[in-house]
Order: structure tokens, then C-alpha cells, then sequence
């Protein structure tokens, strides 16, 4: 990749791009105001963002495809549309990167899996066509795991992607590739996808925000593997960013119904909940009793609840709704399954049901949940769904009350790579070895009952590693979410750089 040394300020272009102020760091709604005012230029902040790719990457292995030819062609011609006084829309010659499970026109879509090593898209995903209308440079596409079903980012094609802030531990996944590449400022924003905290998890491991839109507000059309058209269970797509204000750009242009829906359907989410930090009542779930987190993640966020009461927030400690978390837990562990088990061959499922006809009666751990939910005959799913939709009424009923709940995203800070069966791994929460798989179900709760969450980042553990926080609102309640963020990016903490990527 070859880069220019481009140049940018607000008075005649003053100072290097790759000075200081790097705006390589700076929010994708700087960068888009900076081009919209010409002040950058479309192609030199693309070539910016190559050379750093160039410079960080292989080790980081964070983004696993390019089309470096055809996002150059394009970021001339929107710097030519600019001078022709031509905006084409809010992300008008943006530079970024999207996860490897959406389509872009001819660029591999693997989900990580071997046999879909030659699938070249023919045409784009319907959130990246709307992306490119908007204005995007699409320059690229980051890792994921093996059929996006991992808390790590690694699979045979593309091999492992590593975390900026510790090469030796993950950067979270699904959208893993994406949170390196941000963290790294490899790229200005991306977009991901999550149905078990999928771009949550790599935000709060990196340092980043992200947002969990509301299921079905995003259309997925495109998000998939053989053509498939089908929405899947509680599968999301949204945003990753350095910046709470960059996942409200993201997800203005790619909510809203798909063209069947339009017919008959408008997008119009609620405005937010309060103006300002002092008017929200939330309550902040330090511990949840059925899945154990890290002491140090317990004090960054009794830190978060001090520094919210000083500013008149109205916090209350262990509040949550009415139904029981291990409930909640078992019906999403079993629903996860059950939405993914169509991937399965027929000698796999038939392997899996002999497996679970093995299962002891009152076996529930995880790796029992997820055989119940991969074979699950269709009378018990409509069950679970019943139990899924009363603990959806308690979230309502919940939010009557308060305004946002605040709760852990992930049971520790990122885990050190490990490569072994995910229902035989471990990682270690405050000195006891707890099951790898308890990582899905703090996430776990807003994707089984549809709600927004967006995380932020609240600081960094004793070992220097990033820490975030979940903000799940109620159903449609995404801009609630936003603003919570957004309010918590200015006044408690913002994105900050790892070290060594200056």
C-alpha cells in the first residue's frame, strides 16, 4: 500500500497528519465534518488510513480483505463531488471497514468457515449499499470467528487477531477484527453484528463504544451465508466507534425497514428519555448472582455509580426486573442455540441428538443447554418463547420505573487466547477458573428480549486493560441509549489510545 504525506488544519492545511493530533484518533463525526468543510481530503485520509494499515496490521491481523484500488477510485471522486459543491450524505468520502459476514461487492463473505473460503459477493449488503449512498468509503473487511460463534476473533482462513492493548489476549468477538482495527486507528468506524454481545464484548475489551440496536430496527438482508433471506433469532447489526455520537451517525443511515417493509412501515425512535445527566433514574446491577465477575470490574463500576450520584444522577444499586436472572440466562442460553442449529449437516444433528439422549436429567450446564438447543423439536421452542415474551413484559414493566439499567457486559477484562473447545474452556474470575461460556450471558439479557444496549468505556483494570459498561434501555428506546453514552464519553471517560500506535 503506498500513502501520501497529507496534510490538514483549519487555517491553510497546517500540520501533519501524522503529527499529535493524528486524526487517525479522531471521531468519524470530526472526520466527516472536516471533509465536508474540505479541511481533509477524501483520498488523503484514505491513504492516511492505508499506511497505518500497512504499518500495524500484520501483527494485529485485524482487517483480512481490502479493495484498495476501487476505495481510491472512489475517495477521488468524492473529493472531485466536494469541489463540484456535491455532498452525497452525512459519511461523505468516510474511510472504514465493515465485518467479514457482510456482503461487499467482490470481496470474500467466509463467516470464517473453510468450504466458503471462494464466496465473492456479487453485490452489496443492503446496511453497506446504504452505507455507500451515505457516502463510505469501504476500504476493507475485519475478522470474525468461525461462523461468528466465538468471544475470540480467529479462524483457519485468516488465522488469529490479537488486542492492541495486549498481543496475547483477544480482542473479543465476534466483531473482533473490527474493535483491533478501531482501537488501533486502523480505520474510522465499522460497523458489526450481534446476537450474544458480538460487538459488545470487542468494545468493552478494546476500549470502544458500540450499540446493539434494537432487534429488527437494521435490517440484516445480506448478513449471510448462501444466500439465506431469513432473519435469525435475535441477530442485530450495528456499530462500533471511538465516539458515542459516531454509533448515532452509523445507525441513522442504516435503520429502517428493508424495501418490503417500507411499503407499509416508518422507523421513528422515541427521542431521548432526559436532557441532561441529572434527570435519568437508572439502577446499576453490580453483581449478577448466577454469573460471577471480575473484583475489578465491581470497583470501576461502584467508581461509575459514585461519580453518577455526585451529579445528581438518581442511581439505585440492584434494581432489576422481576424475573429470575438464571431463567433469563437458561431460556437465551437454549434460544442461541436453537436460532443457529439450521448450520448444522444431517450427521451433525444426528450426532447431537444422541448426544443429548445421553444427557442426565438434571444436567444444565452449558454444554447440555446448547445440545438441547441445537436439536430443540419446535412445541419446546414455542415455549421458550412464551417464557422469552413474559420476561420481555418484566423489562417493560421495569422501565417504568427507571430509565436505563447499567450492568456488566462481560465477566472479566479480554482473556488471553485460547484455542480449545469453547464448552471446555475456562477463564479465571477473581482466582477460581469459571466456565468460558459465562462470557454470552451477561450480553445475554438485552438480545433475548429485543432491547437496545451500548457500551462505553469506564477505565482499565489492574493490568492496564480496558473495562466497559452496558446501557440497556427499553424496547425502541436505542437513543436513550446513545445519549447515556454520549453524556458518559463527556464527563466520566472517552476513547483513549492504546499505547504504541502513535
Amino acid at each position: 500500500m503506498s500513502s501520501t504525506s497529507p496534510r490538514y488544519g483549519s487555517a491553510g492545511r497546517a500540520g501533519s497528519l501524522a503529527s499529535a493530533t493524528d486524526p487517525a484518533w479522531l471521531s468519524a463525526t470530526r472526520l466527516a465534518a472536516l471533509i465536508s468543510r474540505r479541511e481533509i481530503g477524501c483520498l488523503e485520509l484514505l491513504d492516511h488510513y492505508l499506511a497505518r494499515v500497512e504499518r500495524f496490521n500484520p501483527v494485529l491481523n485485524a482487517i483480512i480483505a481490502t479493495d484498495v484500488p476501487r476505495a481510491r477510485r472512489r475517495a477521488r471522486e468524492a473529493d472531485r463531488a466536494l469541489a463540484r459543491g456535491e455532498r452525497w450524505g452525512p459519511l461523505h468520502g468516510l474511510p472504514m471497514t465493515v465485518k467479514d459476514s457482510f456482503d461487499v461487492a467482490g470481496l470474500p463473505t467466509t463467516w470464517g468457515v473453510p468450504e466458503q473460503r471462494d464466496n465473492i459477493a456479487r453485490v452489496d449488503a443492503l446496511s453497506v449499499k446504504r452505507l455507500r449512498d451515505a457516502g463510505a468509503v469501504i476500504f476493507g473487511k475485519t475478522n470474525v470467528p468461525i461462523w461468528l460463534a466465538d468471544a475470540q476473533s480467529f479462524n483457519d482462513i485468516y488465522g488469529t487477531t490479537r488486542n492492541p492493548w495486549d498481543l496475547d489476549r483477544s480482542p473479543g468477538g465476534s466483531s473482533g477484527g473490527a474493535s483491533a482495527a478501531l482501537a488501533a486507528g486502523l480505520t474510522a468506524l465499522e460497523m458489526g453484528s450481534d446476537i450474544a454481545g458480538s460487538v459488545r464484548n470487542p468494545a468493552a475489551w478494546c476500549g470502544l463504544f458500540a450499540h446493539k440496536p434494537t432487534m429488527g430496527i437494521c435490517p440484516t438482508e445480506g448478513h449471510a451465508l448462501d444466500g439465506n433471506r431469513a432473519p435469525l433469532d435475535m441477530l442485530v447489526i450495528g456499530p462500533l466507534a471511538r465516539s458515542a455520537a459516531d454509533l448515532s451517525l452509523l445507525l441513522s443511515v442504516i435503520a429502517g425497514p428493508d424495501e418490503i417493509g417500507a411499503a407499509g412501515l416508518r422507523l421513528t425512535l422515541p427521542a431521548p428519555r432526559k436532557k441532561k445527566l441529572a434527570d435519568y433514574r437508572v439502577s446499576l446491577l453490580l453483581e449478577d448472582e448466577t454469573v460471577p465477575t471480575a473484583s475489578d470490574l465491581g470497583a470501576l463500576h461502584r467508581a461509575l455509580a459514585r461519580f453518577l450520584r455526585r451529579n445528581k444522577v438518581k442511581v439505585a444499586v440492584g434494581a432489576r426486573p422481576g424475573f429470575d436472572a438464571a431463567d433469563s440466562h437458561r431460556v437465551f442460553d437454549v434460544l442461541l442455540r436453537a436460532a443457529t442449529s439450521g448450520r448444522q449437516t444431517d450427521e451433525e444433528l444426528a450426532a447431537n441428538l444422541k448426544a443429548r439422549q445421553g444427557l442426565a436429567p438434571g444436567d444444565d450446564g452449558k454444554r447440555a443447554r446448547m445440545l438441547r438447543g441445537v436439536t430443540l423439536p419446535h412445541r419446546d421452542w414455542l415455549r421458550l418463547d412464551e417464557m422469552r415474551h413474559r420476561i420481555r413484559w418484566q423489562w417493560h414493566a421495569f422501565f417504568q420505573r427507571y430509565d436505563l439499567l447499567l450492568a456488566p457486559i462481560t465477566v472479566s477484562a479480554a482473556m488471553r487466547h485460547d484455542h480449545g473447545p469453547p464448552y471446555a474452556r475456562t477463564v479465571p474470575v477473581n482466582g477460581v477458573m469459571q466456565p468460558f461460556m459465562n462470557q454470552v450471558s451477561l450480553p445475554g439479557y438485552a438480545n433475548l428480549a429485543y432491547l437496545p444496549s451500548s457500551v462505553a468505556p469506564i477505565g482499565v483494570d489492574g493490568e492496564g486493560l480496558p473495562v466497559g459498561i452496558q446501557i440497556i434501555g427499553p424496547q425502541y428506546g436505542d437513543l436513550s441509549c446513545l445519549h447515556f453514552a454520549r453524556l458518559l464519553e463527556r464527563t466520566f471517560r472517552g476513547f483513549v489510545p492504546p499505547p504504541g500506535y502513535d
